[in-house]
C-alpha cells in the first residue's frame, strides 16, 4: 500500500494511492496515518482501493506520517558519503535528532533560515516504526517496520558544525524535514538495501546513489536504536545519504532563494521543493 496525507497544513486527511496512481480518501476508515493505524495495518489491507472515494484536483501532499513522536537521523551512514566528507565510517551509528517542528510535506518550500549561507540537501531513505519494541533482535527487526518513504534531510552546515554543540541545531529549522509523498508499506519494498536514489538542484543531478552503500542497514538500525529507548509506532528514522551533498563539492555549493530541489527513491516517489528566504 501507498499511504499518504493530503490537504492544508495542519488539517491533512488520510489517503491511499491506487494502482493507477490516483489519490483515494481514507477518512471514512481511519482518522490519520499515525501511531495507532501504523501499529496495525490489517484493516487497511482488507480495503479495495477502488471502493474509496476519488479525491478531485491536485491537493497538497502533507508529511506522509502524522503525530511523529521521534524523528531520528543516522549520520555518516554511507561509505562513499563519509569519504567525500573526509571522515571515517563511525564504529557505531551516529545518532542525532531532527525536531518534529521541522516536519513538512514533500513539496513544501525549503525555508532558508535568516542569515544562512550554508543550507544543504540530502536525499535519504526513511523508515517508520509500526510495531513498538525495545531490545529488539536484529532477526525480528523488520517486523517492527511499517514502511518506507523519501526524506530530504535539509541541513544548515554552519549551524551543524561551526556553532558548537550537537548537530540538531543545524538539522531542525522550519521545513528542514520534508517526508513523503507516500509511506510505502514494508511488503512492497522487498529489499530496502538496494534502492536507487537521486537528487537534482535546478535540473542538475547532484546525488545519484544507492542504498546498497549504506553501512548500517535497516534491520541493524532498528535493533541498535531499540537498545537505548523504546521505539513507538510513528517514529521516523532517516538513514543517511549518499555522496553529492553541497558540503562535499569543491568549492562547496549551497542553496539560495529561488533554487529548485527535486529528489526521489526507486519505488517510493519524488519530492520537489522551491527554496525561499525566511523573513
Amino acid at each position: 500500500m501507498k499511504l499518504c496525507r493530503y490537504g492544508d497544513r495542519g488539517a491533512e486527511k488520510p489517503g491511499m494511492i491506487d494502482a493507477e496512481g490516483r489519490l483515494r480518501d481514507l477518512s471514512g476508515h481511519v482518522a490519520d496515518i499515525a501511531g495507532p493505524v501504523l501499529a496495525d495495518l490489517s484493516a487497511l489491507r482488507g480495503l479495495d482501493p477502488a471502493s474509496l472515494p476519488l479525491v478531485p484536483g491536485t491537493p497538497r501532499f502533507g508529511a506522509a506520517v502524522g503525530g511523529i513522536g521521534k524523528f531520528i537521523c543516522i549520520g555518516l551512514n554511507y561509505s562513499d558519503h563519509a569519504a567525500e566528507s573526509g571522515m571515517a565510517v563511525p564504529p557505531e551509528p551516529v545518532i542525532f535528532a531532527k525536531y518534529t517542528s521541522a516536519v513538512c510535506g514533500p513539496n513544501d518550500p525549503i525555508i532558508i533560515p535568516r542569515g544562512s549561507e550554508k543550507t544543504d540537501w540530502e536525499v535519504e531513505l526513511a523508515f517508520v516504526i509500526g510495531k513498538p519494541g525495545k531490545y529488539i533482535a536484529e532477526a525480528d527487526a523488520m517486523d517492527h517496520v511499517a514502511g518506507f518513504m523519501v526524506c530530504n534531510d535539509v541541513s544548515e552546515r554552519a549551524y551543524q558544525t561551526e556553532r558548537s554543540g550537537q548537530w540538531s541545531k543545524g538539522k531542525s529549522s522550519d521545513n528542514f524535514g520534508p517526508i513523503g509523498p507516500w509511506l510505502v508499506t514494508r511488503d512492497e519494498v522487498p529489499d530496502p538495501g538496494n534502492l536507487h536514489m537521486w537528487l537534482e538542484v535546478n535540473g542538475k543531478r547532484m546525488q545519484d546513489g544507492s542504498t546498497a552503500t549504506m553501512v548500517y542497514k535497516v534491520p541493524f538500525l532498528v535493533s541498535y536504536l531499540s537498545q537505548f529507548f523504546t521505539l513507538h509506532p510513528g517514529d521516523v528514522v532517516s538513514t543517511g545519504t549518499p555522496p553529492g551533498v553541497g558540503l562535499g563539492m569543491k568549492p562547496p555549493q549551497y542553496l539560495k532563494a529561488g533554487d529548485v530541489v527535486e529528489l526521489g527513491i526507486e519505488g517510493l516517489g519524488q519530492q520537489r521543493q522551491v527554496c525561499v528566504a525566511d523573513t
